[in-house]
């Protein structure tokens, strides 16, 4: 039979699914389904009921639904609750730091009572509370108790810490009288700074002295802050606590003084020094009369009450001005009660005898050169403030001022007040760029403009050198050069030199950094500068020598437990950097610090717009550092390092060096000490061959005998080219060409 192509193939037969396999499909199909089912039927009823909770919710608010006054004072409200909840946060964070000045044995801490003494054992004065010598409050004259309350704090057994009104009524008097007329503080406060805080005048500082004074009322009572207060107050003549002030003023115990008294004492809590009746009498009692006014205007006393007071002022014991020096024994009472905190815990004695290193003379003569320099100068200059600093090479501070006057302000400048240095940081930058090996005293170096982005620091007179030795770079003080260097050898290498020096204050690594835009303190400048004097060793900057009780157990000794010193500096380093900072002095910026037979080492330094003015400079014997400024950092009228500081410093530094063995300065061996000194011929103008007395300040006199010396010059020699005379005359005619260029980041 033949094939039909149309007909149809039988089709083949399929395999038999295994038994069971339909079924178990069927379940998986379906049990997903029934997942995807649940999913949606939950999405689709969670829908539904939030939906009907945000209509109940809504319904709800309804009911609170405020319109016109009522809703506009629900706004407001709730604004307070936010921005209260704000406040609160921001308020926890500032009262941390405040907080964490105190610890558990706060109280004890601060009841040390030291008897301090000088280096050659004679007493200088004393720190802290004697506790056998305290009165108890309620033995006390209650006239002294309402003088000192109607004077500093009314309201003090009404407010919490904190007298609000008092502020707001203080800040009112002084706006309208356009200066400080009336303190806001209450007592509190002024005892929280006393026991916790510096004198710094910060806003950091008053944040916490306000939160302080809200933890001491938490913890004491009002007769016990009261009474901390009149036992720890500064009274001036050296003295703390009202009853060492009425022992020192009048002879008496504070429980004996009358009514005229009192009102003088409680007078002093304002300005000690200032209404001191042992140095101005006059405003001691004017002072006095203003409390016994104030007596009666707070309605403690009658205007017959004090009348008699008023007839006879009270008059204190006849002393001679006794010289404390206040701002000294500060430094070292921190420096006894960190040493204390390292004793066992269990160490019972509080009372400390303890030796410092200071030298009566050279602090009396530093204090002399301080006082005359801003008498006689200061209005000339615009100054009006300055800080001292003098130690010997191994650390020990000799001597140090804190400011002009310890009665008006207590902030200690030379420990605690951060300004720019200038110049007189560029011996860290020169001598970090000679340890590297790259740099010599006589390498030569570039003195060119240069931009480094968008700033470009310029010299003194806006001129240029050109190619010079590294040494003539320094003693010229020239900005350019010294920028080269720290991008030749890094910024952050000076930084940590600077640091290994002993200059403690955080320094911001900027572009103008070589030129000193960085803050220090004087402290810093004058341990740094230690390094210099005694080979390159850092040290230690310390007031304390030994610590012993009143039995004379000894306690601590430096010698024994103080920190050693470390080399950082290498020998070959300081043979090369110190002649190079003995150029500064005998040829460069300054020269007023030359000390004849003595050779004098150290760098000038002045900030922008005049606002500082440094000397910082050393001997075998001394390392010193000295600032000139304002405290609200208003420029003065044009002083520069090589002015009032050089002389001010060579005044103090010339009359330490008498009758002591001149030590030899390290790297100036074999190099002979000038036999004269700038300064004193400054006060001398040579006139046709003849050297004549001038009534000119020091600057301007030496200016007009550069000119005169220049101008004789100019008859025997060519004019010299434009390249670097006119910097070069600043140098011979004294001006001190180190103020850095404005710009720096």
């Amino acid at each position: 039979m033949s094939e039909t192509p149309n007909a149809e193939m039988p089709e083949e037969p399929k395999e038999a699914p295994p038994p069971g396999a339909p079924r178990r499909g069927r379940r998986i199909r379906n049990a997903l389904l029934a997942i995807d089912s649940w999913i949606d039927s939950t999405i689709y009823t969670g829908g539904v009921r939030l939906r009907a909770a945000w209509d109940s919710y809504v319904a709800f608010t309804e009911r609170f639904n405020l319109q016109g006054p009522a809703r506009w004072g629900v706004e407001v409200a709730s604004e307070a609750v936010t921005w209260g909840a704000v406040g609160a946060v921001l308020m926890l964070t500032l009262a941390l730091p405040a907080f964490q000045e105190t610890s558990d044995d706060w109280l004890k801490r601060a009841d040390l009572s030291v008897t301090f003494l000088d280096r050659y054992g004679n007493t200088i004065g004393e720190r802290g509370i004697r506790h056998n010598d305290t009165v108890p409050l309620e033995e006390f004259p209650d006239h002294l108790i309402k003088a000192v309350l109607a004077t500093e704090d009314r309201r003090f057994y009404d407010h919490f810490g904190i007298d609000v009104p008092g502020t707001f009524r203080a800040l009112l008097s002084n706006a309208r009288a356009g200066g400080v007329v009336q303190g806001g503080s209450s007592i509190t406060q002024q005892l929280a700074k006393n026991l916790f805080l510096s004198n710094e005048r910060t806003l950091e500082r008053k944040i916490k002295e306000a939160f302080l004074a809200l933890w001491l009322e938490f913890h004491l009572t009002k007769n016990q802050i009261l009474k901390l207060y009149l036992d720890r107050a500064y009274m001036g003549g050296g003295t703390f606590g009202v009853d060492a002030a009425a022992q020192y003023y009048f002879g008496k115990s504070a429980r004996d003084v009358n009514l005229a008294e009192a009102a003088m004492l409680a007078g002093l809590f304002k300005a000690p020094s200032k209404f001191a009746p042992h140095v101005n009498l006059p405003a001691a009692r004017g002072r006095a009369s203003v409390v016994l006014d104030n007596l009666v205007d707070a309605g403690f006393m009658t205007e017959g009450q004090v009348f008699g007071a008023r007839r006879h002022p009270a008059t204190p014991i006849d002393r001679k001005r006794e010289d404390v020096p206040e701002y000294y024994l500060d430094y070292a009472f921190e420096q006894v009660k960190s040493i204390v905190a390292t004793l066992p815990k269990d160490y019972a004695e509080r009372s400390f005898v303890v030796r410092t290193a200071l030298d009566p003379n050279i602090q009396k003569a530093a204090d002399t050169a301080i006082r005359d320099s801003l008498k006689q100068f200061g209005k000339d200059y615009g100054a009006t403030q300055s800080a001292m600093v003098v130690m010997e090479p191994n650390g020990a501070v000799r001597a140090m001022v804190g400011g002009r006057d310890y009665g008006e302000s207590q902030f200690n400048r030379a420990t605690d007040a951060l300004r720019q240095p200038g110049s007189s940081f560029k011996p860290y930058v020169y001598t970090a760029a000679l340890m590297t090996g790259k740099y010599k005293p006589d390498t030569m170096v570039l003195d060119a403009p240069l931009c480094i982005g968008n700033w470009c620091p310029q010299n003194y007179g806006h001129s240029y050198a050109g190619r010079l030795p590294l040494i003539t770079a320094l003693t010229r003080s020239l900005n350019t050069v010294a920028v080269r260097l720290a991008e030749s050898i890094g910024r952050g290498r000076i930084v940590d030199l600077a640091h290994a020096m002993g200059v403690k204050s955080e320094l911001k690594i900027t572009r103008a950094l070589p030129l000193g835009a960085a803050e220090v303190t004087v402290m810093d400048q004058a341990t740094a500068y230690c390094v210099f004097a005694n080979g390159g060793y850092a040290v230690q900057p310390h007031a304390v020598i030994d610590m012993r009780t009143p039995a004379g157990d000894p306690v601590w000794n430096f010698a024994q437990e103080g920190e050693k010193p470390k080399r950082v500096i290498p020998p070959e380093v300081i043979d090369m950097i110190n002649p190079m900072l003995n150029s500064v002095v005998e040829h460069g910026t300054g020269r007023r610090a030359i000390i004849p037979g003595v050779k004098v080492a150290g760098k000038t330094g002045t900030t922008n717009a005049y606002r500082d003015a440094w000397f910082v400079g050393f001997t075998g014997n001394y390392a010193a550092a000295i600032w000139f400024g304002n405290d609200d950092y208003t420029p003065t009228r044009r002083m520069t390092g090589g002015s009032l500081p050089a002389m001010t410093w060579q005044k103090v530094l010339a009359f330490a060096h008498q009758g002591i063995e001149i030590k030899p300065t390290p790297g100036l061996d074999g190099h002979p000490a000038p036999t004269s000194n700038a300064s004193a011929q400054a006060s001398l103008l040579e006139i046709d061959g003849v050297k004549r007395p001038v009534t000119l300040s020091p600057d301007s006199a030496e200016q007009l005998m550069g000119l005169s010396a220049r101008m004789k010059e100019a008859a025997r020699a060519p004019l010299p080219g434009p390249s670097a005379s006119l910097e070069s005359d600043r140098v011979l005619a004294g001006r001190d060409p180190d103020t850095p260029a404005t710009g720096s980041n």
